[in-house]
C-alpha cells in the first residue's frame, strides 16, 4: 500500500472522528447514565429501535424487488426510473418530509383519499414514522442490491432458465441466494440510516412523545432545553449506531467474501 494515502486517509478519519470527541469533552460523563434512562430518553431510543426495524423489513420487502428490476431489465426509461430510486439520496430528508406531507396529508391526493375511503389519517403517528425512514433509506438498500447484481452477472439465472427453470424458480433459487450477502450488508446500512433520520421524520410526522419522537428529535428537543442532556443523548444515539454496524456489518462482509 502506498505511504501516501496514509495522509488523506488520516485526514478523513479524523473528520469522522473528531466531532465525536468534541461531544465526550463537552459532555460530564459522570452524569451520562442519569441522563439517559429518563423515562423520555428511553421511551424515545425504543420508539427509534422499533421503527428502524419495522421499516428495515420495508426495505427488504420493497427493494429486494425493486433492485432486482433495476438490474436485469431492459425496459426503455430504466436510466430515468434508477435516478428517481436514488433521488431521496441527495434530497434533504427536510424535502423528502414535505413531499410525503403533501402526498399523505389531508389536502395531498392519497391522504385524502385515505381519509374519506378508510378515515385513516397519515402523517403524525409513528406509521409516518416508519414511512419517513423507509424512504430516505430504501436507496442505501437498492444501491447495495444493484451493485451486486451488477457485478455478479446474469450467468447462473441464465443457465437455470436454458434449463428450463421458471422465472419465479430462477428469482427464488438462483438470485436470491446470491443476493444474501449484500442483502445483510444493505440492510444494516438501511438500518443505520433509518435509526438516524431526523428531517423527514419531523417535516411528516411531527414529534410527539411516546408517538412520533424518535431519539434523534429527542435530542433537538433536550438542545432547546438542556444542553448536557441532548449531548448524553447524542452519544447514545452514536454508540447504539456503532454497536448495530459494528456487530451486524462484519458478517456481512464476511458473507460477501465467501
Amino acid at each position: 500500500m502506498p505511504w501516501v494515502l496514509w495522509v488523506p486517509a488520516t485526514l478523513a478519519l479524523a473528520l469522522v472522528v473528531l466531532p465525536v470527541v468534541g461531544l465526550l469533552v463537552r459532555t460530564d460523563l459522570r452524569r451520562v447514565p442519569e441522563l439517559i434512562v429518563s423515562d423520555a430518553a428511553l421511551t424515545a431510543l425504543r420508539l427509534s429501535l422499533e421503527t428502524a426495524a419495522v421499516s428495515t423489513l420495508a426495505c427488504i420487502v420493497l427493494g429486494v424487488p425493486l433492485a432486482v428490476v433495476l438490474a436485469r431489465s431492459t425496459v426503455r426509461g430504466i436510466r430515468v426510473l434508477r435516478a428517481v430510486v436514488l433521488l431521496p439520496l441527495v434530497l434533504p430528508p427536510v424535502v423528502g418530509g414535505l413531499a410525503l406531507l403533501y402526498l399523505l396529508g389531508r389536502k395531498g391526493f392519497l391522504g385524502y383519499l385515505l381519509g374519506v375511503t378508510a378515515g385513516v389519517q397519515v402523517p403524525f403517528t409513528t406509521a409516518a414514522v416508519i414511512i419517513a425512514q423507509t424512504f430516505v433509506a430504501m436507496p442505501f438498500l437498492v444501491v447495495s442490491l444493484e451493485g451486486a447484481l451488477r457485478s455478479g452477472g446474469d450467468r447462473y439465472e441464465q443457465i437455470a432458465s436454458t434449463l428450463g427453470a421458471r422465472p419465479w424458480t430462477v428469482f427464488r433459487r438462483v438470485t436470491l441466494p446470491l443476493l444474501l450477502p449484500a442483502l445483510g450488508s444493505g440492510a444494516v446500512l438501511s438500518f443505520a440510516r433509518a435509526l438516524g433520520e431526523f428531517g423527514a421524520t419531523i417535516t411528516f410526522a411531527g414529534s410527539y412523545e411516546g408517538v412520533t419522537r424518535t431519539l434523534p428529535l429527542e435530542v433537538y428537543v433536550q438542545a432547546e432545553a438542556d444542553v448536557e442532556s441532548a449531548v448524553a443523548l447524542a452519544l447514545l444515539l452514536i454508540v447504539v449506531a456503532v454497536v448495530v454496524i459494528a456487530v451486524a456489518r462484519p458478517r456481512a462482509l464476511e458473507g460477501t467474501a465467501r
